[in-house]
This record gives C-alpha cells, sequence and structure tokens, in this order.
C-alpha cells in the first residue's frame, strides 16, 4: 500500500471535507495518507470525479506511488493544472507553460 497523494486548488469545502475524512490534510490543500489501498484510492477518485463538474475554476492532482511503471509514480489531473503532465517514454514529466 503505497503512499497517496492529493493536491488541491480551488475546491468546494464539500471535497475538502471528503479528502480530510479519508486523509490528513498536510498543508491547505495537501492531502497524503501513508497507506491507502488501491481499492480504496480508486473509490476516492470515482467520488472526486462524480463531484468535479460541480467545482468552479479547480483542480486535483493524485500521485501515489506505482512501482510498475517507468518513473515509479502514476498521476491523475482533473481540471486545469497550473503544471502540465506530458508522459514521455513512460515518464512524466512536468512542464510550466
Amino acid at each position: 500500500m503505497p503512499m497517496t497523494v492529493v493536491v488541491t486548488r480551488n475546491v468546494s469545502s464539500r471535497v475538502r471535507g471528503f479528502l480530510a475524512s479519508v486523509m490528513l490534510e498536510l498543508a491547505p490543500g495537501v492531502y497524503s495518507a501513508p497507506r491507502l489501498s488501491p481499492a480504496v484510492r480508486e473509490r476516492v477518485w470515482q467520488v472526486l470525479e462524480q463531484w468535479f463538474p460541480n467545482e468552479r475554476e479547480a483542480s486535483l492532482i493524485l500521485l501515489w506511488q506505482e512501482p510498475g511503471i517507468p518513473g515509479g509514480q502514476a498521476v491523475r489531473v482533473l481540471g486545469i493544472s497550473p503544471v502540465r503532465f506530458h508522459e514521455v517514454d513512460g515518464l512524466f514529466l512536468a512542464h510550466r507553460p
């Protein structure tokens, strides 16, 4: 069960409360869980995807360790992130426009 991190920007109190019920809020909008199972991580992401259309000018980034892929880290994004992620040869690279 790898470490999972969620970084939020401009999300509603509903989303923040939900994430705080599942994960520890380390800083405003930054949530972490050291032992979140893949099944729970998927369920959390499904809830966030369902609620996201009600958000305005928000973004969410989900990160977790994934040993089976090059780079060892998986990323999911909802909304427009200030950093664009590009996959190059199986590695995720961050690009600031």
